[in-house]
């Protein structure tokens, strides 16, 4: 079954700003657009940069260390969208921000 679990609240992210967490053991960046928020991978699969730390403009975030460029509602690479990170499903529950994680199969199910 996925959850959503919160991870922080509204106003703890920057507008057009992307921030790290720590979720599940993985590194997701959430980024606050206007009144949107999305949560994709934080690490650039180029070089392991972190994506929070990127320039964020017009639903892309662009890595600070080889400008690949990523969709932030998909998370898919604006330059060859067969390219994806992962991205996850946000809700915004009051002012808390909550993401969805899949959840990692059980050992012995299929």
């Amino acid at each position: 079954m996925n959850t959503f679990q919160p991870l922080c609240r509204l106003y703890d992210l920057p507008d057009h700003q992307g921030k790290t967490f720590a979720v599940a053991g993985k590194l997701i960046a959430l980024f606050r657009c206007g009144d949107q928020v999305h949560a994709i991978d934080d690490m650039c699969p180029h070089m392991g940069a972190s994506l929070a730390a990127g320039h964020v403009e017009d639903g892309i975030v662009t890595c600070p260390w080889h400008a690949w460029r990523f969709r932030l509602d998909d998370g898919a690479w604006a330059d060859n969208p067969r390219i994806q990170i992962g991205h996850y499903p946000v809700r915004i529950v009051g002012d808390e921000v909550h993401i969805q994680l899949p959840t990692p199969p059980q050992e012995g199910t299929s």
